[in-house]
């Protein structure tokens, strides 16, 4: 009995650890992945920008339209997205503006940018919209008449 534990131990100690050679394979093995797979992650975070920035905007038209619901028209350009969270003293001034307002901040888009507002006419939908990454009117624009 006491010669077959002895052979278990040593089977133990000679199954210890991992070579060099089998490091290097495992090495080699997750930079080849890495070569592979990063490149394709790095492409995705203005993608997600981009998809935050279209949430951003859907939340602020719901804020716009509940606000309309409200008061009749939408804030005018002068008063801006500011007019969704506190009550403004700018005409046409809110008649029946909720006390709570109907978001708690204006967000910045994704690039750390105001988003922009054009409010066109009192019953005329309002428009807004990001610049995007270049921060220049453009085609990469993103705005509420361009989300799907």
């Amino acid at each position: 009995m006491v010669r077959k534990i002895n052979i278990a131990s040593q089977q133990l100690k000679k199954q210890g650890g991992f070579t060099l050679i089998e490091i290097m394979v495992v090495i080699v093995i997750l930079g080849i992945l890495a070569s592979v797979v990063v490149p394709k992650i790095m492409s995705r975070p203005e993608e997600a920008r981009i998809s935050k920035a279209k949430q951003d905007i859907r939340a602020l038209n719901t804020a716009l339209d509940l606000y309309k619901l409200d008061n009749y028209n939408y804030p005018s350009t002068d008063q801006g997205l500011e007019a969704l969270v506190s009550k403004t003293d700018i005409p046409p001034e809110p008649k029946h503006f909720r006390d709570e307002g109907y978001i708690q901040k204006i967000p910045l888009d994704p690039w750390q940018n105001p988003y922009q507002y054009l409010s066109p006419g009192e019953h005329a939908p309002a428009d807004i919209y990001s610049l995007g990454p270049d921060q220049q009117v453009s085609e990469d624009d993103i705005a509420i008449w361009n989300i799907e």
